[in-house]
């Protein structure tokens, strides 16, 4: 056992004797010590039941044979962060969490690992830990919140944003907003579209790291307690079997992922993680695969805020393992991969049926034939830049109009709510990268008020920062190179007329390359907004969004 190196032995003596100022006893140490890494806090609405999950999961290892010790991950509530500096602190804590889980791990020598996610970084923070430690691991999360309902209707986070959009155009009372307010979000658990929480969770079955549920049993089922449990037991099974991460996130596992993300219509936060992860288990994702594989993958769901339901329908519907299995009957996924549930995804699959042919769209009646995230390319974005196809309305894949150009967020959603943006504009919001952010921030305020002000289907919005999982709309996002070192989008100016054509996956300004160099030649890099601190440091190691974000090794 790997623990061996801290609790067996005559020089591990004073090892045992500070196990013994736990309370462990001596049959306890005799078993594999299995670290159970919990997110749970009270500031996240999708943590603050992880405390139930963990104590089902330590039941769980221990009924299998091991020994079960909680420590923590940190987590950012997305939602709360928005709109503020708070954001700037979001994506950097993905690698706070893989770094301290690594060091937790690795300084206690653990012989396997559960780890208990569920909000928007925690989620790959800890999928990168487990690919860098390659050590027995199974993910189980704490699952997502149920659909609020308004006035009869199924509603969600995205729907609040929009409604505060709604009350600054003066098509929504303050009385109104306040309904919203109290309904929305009635439980805990990660917000209930399928925006990027619920979209990592369900890209953590479909690459084969959870068991089946763990990106749709709703938080506050009884059935996710028993999904813990059997987390819990099941990597014991890993561990008897030596079946390690990256016997499970192989290169053929993310071309899985990047499968079911095109089917199921996920967060463009998955450009950002999935490669960091693999980058994390020593595979390398080039995003144009992203094109290649949305060719041939149809779009089969429309979860909020592309449509109007909700993972609890997704559930119900048999969940990830459905959708996965629509794949298949047209060969697009390997299906021969081993999994954490110690079985193969055929064997997983077997006997799996869609029980909601309008939840999940039967391959042969997809509600696309392509997938729902596309990489645009062009001058702008010469590097690639993303959005979420499948939550653009027909009218917004191709587009024309003058860029409105803004340094920063808060001054483009004062612009917005002030009523200067119109239809057919484009909002360029911009220094709002990994770099130039620092921290890569989430636009879900200007997008929710463009929505909420009746120009989603007249306005879009491009950015070298990145969007929530619940914007919606053509919210272009990740522009690669960022502004902050010189990239093309830092080069537009006021009334430059910007092209988006999403099927043909191009973006450009309408700029010959001479006058793109002439302002190249003028342009000067800006004062870095923070200059000590965390950010500061995140800032001089960050590499580009269109490899992830990842830290610089070196």
């Amino acid at each position: 056992m790997k623990s061996d190196a801290v609790k067996s032995g005559m020089q591990q003596a004073p090892h045992r004797s500070l196990f013994n100022a736990l309370g462990m006893t001596k049959e306890e140490l005799e078993r594999p010590l299995v670290g159970i890494v919990c997110s749970y806090n009270e500031i996240v609405p999708g943590h603050m039941n992880l405390d139930k999950i963990a104590q089902a999961v330590k039941m769980g290892v221990a009924m299998a044979g091991g020994t079960p010790i909680m420590f923590p991950a940190i987590a950012v509530c997305d939602g709360i962060a928005m709109g503020h500096v708070g954001m700037k602190y979001s994506l950097v804590t993905r690698d706070l969490i893989a770094d301290s889980t690594e060091c937790m791990a690795l300084a206690h020598q653990f012989d396997a690992l559960v780890m208990i996610p569920n909000c928007d970084k925690n989620v790959p923070g800890l999928l990168m830990a487990a690919a860098r430690l390659n050590i027995p691991t199974v993910f189980v999360s704490g699952g997502p919140m149920l659909a609020g309902r308004v006035k009869g209707e199924k509603r969600s986070l995205s729907s609040m944003f929009e409604a505060v959009g709604s009350y600054a155009a003066g098509t929504m009372t303050e009385d109104d907003v306040t309904e919203f307010e109290n309904r929305v979000c009635p439980t805990c658990g990660s917000c209930s579209g399928m925006y990027t929480a619920n979209s990592m969770n369900c890209l953590t079955e479909a690459i084969g790291m959870g068991l089946r549920g763990n990106g749709t049993i709703p938080a506050v089922y009884s059935e996710r307690i028993k999904l813990a449990k059997h987390a819990g037991m099941q990597v014991m099974e890993l561990y008897r079997r030596n079946i390690r991460p990256r016997d499970i996130m192989t290169k053929d596992a993310f071309m899985n992922a990047l499968t079911v993300d095109m089917a199921l219509g996920c967060s463009t936060n998955t450009m950002l993680h999935l490669p960091a992860i693999a980058h994390e288990a020593g595979v390398e994702i080039d995003m144009d695969i992203a094109n290649e594989i949305s060719a041939r993958t149809p779009n089969l769901c429309h979860l909020a805020p592309a449509g109007y339901t909700y993972m609890e329908d997704l559930n119900e519907a048999g969940g990830v393992y459905a959708v996965m299995k629509e794949l298949t009957r047209k060969g697009l996924l390997k299906t021969d991969l081993i999994t954490a549930t110690g079985k193969t995804v055929g064997e997983n699959l077997e006997n799996v049926v869609n029980r909601d042919p309008e939840t999940i769209r039967p391959i042969d009646n997809p509600y696309s034939v392509t997938g729902g995230i596309a990489v645009l390319k062009g001058n702008i974005a010469p590097d690639g830049s993303v959005v979420k196809r499948s939550a653009v309305v027909p009218e917004m894949m191709v587009h024309s109009g003058p860029a409105r150009v803004f340094d920063c967020e808060e001054d483009a959603i004062a612009a917005i709510k002030g009523g200067k943006i119109v239809k057919g504009d484009v909002v360029v919001i911009r220094y709002e990268g990994p770099k130039g952010g620092p921290g890569m921030r989430e636009m879900l305020n200007p997008t929710s008020a463009i929505a909420g002000m009746g120009l989603g289907s007249s306005v879009a919005l491009i950015t070298d920062g990145r969007f929530s999982g619940a914007s919606r709309g053509a919210s272009i996002g990740h522009v690669c190179p960022e502004a902050a070192v010189g990239g093309p989008i830092a080069l537009i100016e006021e009334g430059d007329i910007i092209e988006i054509n999403i099927p043909a996956n191009t973006l450009n300004v309408r700029l010959t390359d001479e006058e793109l160099a002439e302002r190249k030649a003028k342009w000067q890099p800006v004062e870095p907004k923070v200059k000590t601190g965390y950010l500061a440091r995140y800032a001089k190691l960050v590499t580009d969004s269109c490899h992830g974000a990842v830290l610089k090794s070196e």
